[in-house]
C-alpha cells in the first residue's frame, strides 16, 4: 500500500472512532400509548431506561403493557439506528461495515 492510501484508511479510522464515540454520547428518546411508556436510548442502540406511567399498569391487561413498552423499544432502536446511519453513513460512503452500521 502506497503512503497515500494508507493515511487515508488512518483519517477514516480516526473520523469512526469519533463518530462512534459521539453516538454512545447521544441520547435519543421513543414512547408509546401517548407517552404512557418512554425508552431512552443511545446512538449505538444500547438501552438506557425504560419508563412507565402507572396509570399502564393494569394486571387485569398486561399484553397491552407489553405491546407498549414492544412499541416503544422498536421506535427506539429504529431512531438510534437512523441516527448511526446518518453519522457513520458519509464517512463510509454508503459501505455497510459490520459492527458500525
Amino acid at each position: 500500500m502506497n503512503k497515500f492510501v494508507m493515511r487515508q484508511a488512518q483519517e477514516l479510522q480516526a473520523k469512526l472512532v469519533k463518530a462512534q464515540k459521539e453516538l454512545s454520547n447521544l441520547v435519543l428518546e421513543a414512547s408509546s400509548g401517548g407517552g404512557a411508556v418512554k425508552v431512552t436510548i443511545n446512538g449505538q442502540q444500547e438501552i438506557q431506561s425504560v419508563k412507565i406511567s402507572p396509570e399502564v399498569v393494569n394486571p387485569a391487561d398486561v399484553a397491552m403493557l407489553e405491546d407498549l413498552v414492544l412499541a416503544a423499544v422498536r421506535d427506539a432502536v429504529a431512531k438510534s439506528q437512523q441516527a448511526a446511519a446518518e453519522r457513520l453513513g458519509g464517512l463510509t460512503g454508503g459501505l455497510k461495515i459490520p459492527g458500525l452500521m
